[in-house]
């Protein structure tokens, strides 16, 4: 799988949750899905961390990943 592959999933991934969440059961488990969506920000910082290193711009998107550790982190905590 290529990154473009993996950024589908991750938008499907993304779509199935927003659907889920409009169950009225929604908040069951929420305490795990929290902590699955923290750990997916972090990965995405991650990501856009590695593309930066083979970017001949580097640092335009370190923003975004201290953005998304920042929210990675208070999702988390909440």
């Amino acid at each position: 799988m290529n990154e473009y592959e993996a950024s589908l999933v991750l938008r499907a991934g993304a779509e199935l949750l927003q659907t889920a969440s409009g169950d009225p059961r929604s908040d069951e488990g929420y305490e795990a899905v929290r902590a699955n969506v923290s750990a997916a920000l972090n990965s995405l910082a991650d990501a856009l961390q590695n593309f930066e290193g083979a970017s001949l711009h580097r640092n335009r998107s370190m923003g975004w990943c201290q953005d998304l550790r920042r929210v990675a982190d208070d999702v988390a905590e909440q």
